[in-house]
């Protein structure tokens, strides 16, 4: 048996969906931004990994140990833009310089209205250091890379090693306003939003280009091996004799058996 609806019940019951409207006004705009949020901080995190690409790149493509020496700053503010802020699913290709196109576009990067958070490419800026478009501007200054030169590369003149400092990338994007006129999307429409973030690396503290010159360089500064090498027949003869020549003898000095040696059927040969 129903009972039958009184005027008080009637009256909560309008009084719950007035105070539903009332908060569906407040909240469904900050619930539609949410996503925006997600994608601001999506992009924060290929601006990180880029800077970080940039900065280890140098490690490898440089003027210290590097035959071909610096890789050109426009070459690599192109992978940078191709490699992190395109689509997702972009080849890793030599020279692949990233369109203004939707094809070359990361789609998830989109506000509400279907408009591409990052407007152009030419909106990803890459600079070193202190805002240098060069490579050599992206080293700190001799005074800040003084301590890397005391402790603990005391020696590094005479273990060969070059000091330059600490050298730093960065990567900046500048981000689309979302379309002006729509209350729902205020302050987000004047922002004028954008992201920075940088990798710094002591440069160039120990790389070698091959694994005799390591050998050279620990020789320099722990010179033991060198004289524990020259005994080393002695050493030999005695461990032998020792051992009754059933064991191997320890080669004392002799730094190649640590050597990472790549087999010679892996290699492929110079055209």
């Amino acid at each position: 048996m129903n009972r039958p609806t009184t005027s008080a019940t009637a009256s909560q019951r309008g009084q719950s969906v007035v105070e539903f409207l009332v908060l569906s006004v407040a909240f469904i705009p900050l619930f539609l931004l949410f996503p925006m949020i997600g994608k601001y901080q999506d992009i924060r995190h290929a601006t990180q990994m880029a800077s970080r690409y940039a900065a280890f790149d140098a490690t490898t493509r440089n003027d210290i140990q590097s035959v071909d020496g610096w890789k050109p700053e426009a070459q690599l503010a192109d992978e940078v833009r191709r490699r992190f802020f395109s689509n997702s699913d972009a080849p890793i290709k030599t020279n692949d310089v990233a369109g203004d196109v939707d094809a070359n576009r990361n789609l998830a990067w989109r506000d509400p209205y279907n408009n591409p958070l990052i407007a152009r490419f030419s909106d990803v800026g890459l600079s070193f250091g202190n805002g240098s478009s060069t490579h050599a501007g992206g080293f700190s200054g001799a005074s800040d890379s003084a301590p890397f030169n005391r402790v603990p590369l005391a020696n590094s003149a005479r273990a060969g090693l070059q000091t330059p400092g600490i050298y730093t990338a960065n990567v900046s994007v500048k981000l689309a306003n979302l379309p002006a006129g729509i209350k729902s999307v205020v302050p987000f429409d004047t922002i004028d939003l954008s992201m920075q973030r940088h990798t710094s690396l002591l440069f160039e503290p120990w790389s070698s280009p091959s694994p005799q010159e390591t050998e050279n360089r620990f020789g320099r500064l722990a010179p033991v091996p060198t004289a524990v090498s020259a005994l080393s027949p002695i050493i030999d003869l005695g461990v032998g004799l020792v051992d009754m020549f059933k064991v191997r003898p320890p080669e004392f000095g002799n730094l190649q058996k640590w050597r990472d040696a790549v087999p010679q059927d892996r290699l492929k040969p110079v055209e």
